[in-house]
């Protein structure tokens, strides 16, 4: 693959990694902006498929967004290079964040550029939103599971049973579901339950140590499904119940940096392994948890294109796509109930909408704008 292409692959993640706030939501609106709008390296229908994918396996879906984009459009050098590129900047904040917190004891402050930057990405998440679901509902029937979809989620239920069943309802009205691959699907599962089981023990045998560390992340790394609380959930199982390396402050506190940060929000374990072994904790941290996303895309990503070709998995896939939409909707909702706080983040949310449609302006200067905005605002307050 020529260097042009691996030039700007890095250019553009090393660009979003710095100015992608707001969650894999706001990511994924982001690539589809820079991807399909403005660069044409993917169909809407090609990154849709990319997006229902990274939903399929387990690690940090923007993350696996990005490092899909990376193959189609520069092989596994722009794998690995879209990849790297996204997540190191995230990496390289978050690990300043963490110098200073060990440094002074306090997380930095970032709450008014936060109050600018939020409403923000609401507008991002909306215009990605009508762009993406104008492609991927191409049918009534389409149409009825995404609203299915996004009842189920905001009452609860849980995204992977969605996801799931929304493919397995595509794929029973496409066609009968065939005894073989079901069986073959087991055996996968079983395969990757018995595999993480034995990280798991792994992990627990040692003390603690930089290998210890690097083990711990890659087992959750290879296992968490969903968003940034459910990795709560497992950092506070395993480094505050289990291994008593973290107090719970210190797992709040990792969780708040990821969370406000650009870019993936499993940068949280660069802060955790800053806290608990410095430079060389945060390197390793960071490796461990990132490590799998690459090696999921890398085996799932060929299978894509194939899976679109195939009457009965294209039509599973198309379930997945659009129940991948009805979460993003969902998050966006709960975003905006946190983000559109007054008139003035109203006001800002509805300038920016007006400008990515109307103008296209590139969201990432809407972003630095955005952040603009609320330090002024904070500063006039």
């Amino acid at each position: 693959m020529n260097s042009p292409a691996l030039r700007d692959l890095a250019l553009l993640f090393l660009k979003l990694g710095t100015t992608a706030f707001g969650g894999p939501a706001a990511h994924i609106a982001m690539m589809e902006d820079e991807v399909v709008r403005r660069r044409g390296w993917l169909t809407r229908e090609r990154f849709l498929d990319y997006v229902g994918a990274t939903n399929l396996i387990p690690g940090p879906n923007s993350t696996e967004l990005a490092i899909h984009i990376g193959h189609a459009r520069g092989g596994w050098p722009g794998l690995i290079v879209a990849g790297v590129s996204f997540i190191v900047p995230a990496m390289l904040i978050v690990g300043v964040c963490a110098w200073a917190y060990v440094r002074y004891g306090t997380l930095p402050e970032v709450s008014a550029v936060l109050y600018g930057v939020k409403p923000v990405m609401i507008a991002v998440i909306a215009q990605a939103l009508w762009g993406l679901g104008r492609t991927a509902v191409r049918s009534l029937t389409l149409a009825a599971l995404g609203v299915a979809a996004l009842v189920a989620v905001l009452a609860g239920v849980h995204e992977l049973l969605v996801l799931a069943s929304a493919a397995v309802v595509m794929a029973a009205l496409a066609a009968a579901v065939r005894p073989r691959a079901r069986h073959l699907a087991a055996v996968l599962a079983a395969l990757a339950g018995t595999t993480a089981a034995g990280m798991q023990a792994a992990a627990a045998a040692a003390t603690f140590s930089l290998t210890h560390l690097f083990l711990v992340f890659v087992k959750i790394g290879s296992v968490l499904f969903g968003s940034g609380y459910v990795l709560l959930a497992f950092l506070r199982a395993d480094f505050v119940e289990r291994l008593g390396w973290l107090t719970e402050t210190q797992l709040l506190d990792a969780i708040a940096i990821g969370q406000v940060t650009p870019g993936p929000v499993f940068t949280t374990a660069t802060f955790i392994g800053y806290v608990l072994g410095g430079t060389p904790g945060a390197l390793v941290a960071t490796a461990g948890i990132f490590l799998p996303a690459f090696f999921f895309v890398a085996i799932s990503g060929p299978l894509v294109p194939r899976i679109r070709r195939s009457r009965i998995a294209g039509a599973a896939l198309d379930g997945v796509n659009v129940a991948s939409l009805a979460l993003m909707a969902a998050v966006s909702w709960q975003l905006a109930g946190a983000a559109l706080v007054d008139l003035p983040t109203i006001l800002i949310a509805a300038v920016s909408l007006v400008a990515l449609i109307r103008f296209r302006v590139n969201s990432a200067w809407l972003v630095l704008g955005g952040a603009l905005a609320g330090w002024l605002l904070s500063a006039v307050g």
